[in-house]
């Protein structure tokens, strides 16, 4: 089974992919033809996932509770968030003080013992303590990910020259 994907309290366990965005903002030196880049703009992740199984309904009601805009609100809900904001932890990144700023479900027929999330987080530093600790984490994962063994890559399937068609 593959690692899940922590979301604040909610576990994702049929993660389809997941996007990372930064970058950094560049200003024209002044009387000058360089640019600099000055400061990250904000990072942002982008998960589009399956909720499956008996308790699918209670992973939308999390989600849609960690989605909600006021502090009061998340702090009832997770007190600890009330300080931090929501941590994301998965393989490509621990990210602290995160919030939700887009939640879609979609049902289909096909898969109607699932629904498809797809939330995007937008990084929302409420300390500097909680920022450098996130960006710490986020080092120590780069740096022991050489040490972790990864799956073998998948195999190519050997093609045999078929009959001409008449």
């Amino acid at each position: 089974m593959a690692t899940p994907v922590m979301v604040g309290n909610v576990s994702l366990l049929y993660v389809q992919s997941i996007t990372m965005t930064e970058g950094y903002e560049i200003e024209r030196i002044a009387g000058s033809r360089f640019s600099q880049a000055i400061a990250p703009t904000t990072k942002t992740i982008a998960i589009e996932a399956i909720l499956a199984g008996p308790d699918r309904m209670r992973d939308k009601k999390k989600l849609e509770a960690l989605a909600l805009v006021s502090r009061v609100m998340i702090a009832a809900v997770a007190p600890a968030l009330a300080v931090t904001g929501i941590p994301v932890v998965c393989g490509l990144t621990y990210s602290l003080d995160m919030q939700i700023t887009s939640l879609r479900f979609t049902q289909s027929v096909s898969k109607r013992e699932a629904l498809d999330v797809s939330l995007t987080l937008r990084h929302v530093p409420r300390s500097n303590v909680t920022a450098v600790i996130g960006e710490v984490a986020d080092m120590a994962l780069a740096s022991g990910t050489p040490l972790t063994p990864s799956p073998p890559p998948p195999g190519a399937t050997p093609r045999r020259a078929t009959e001409p068609l008449p």
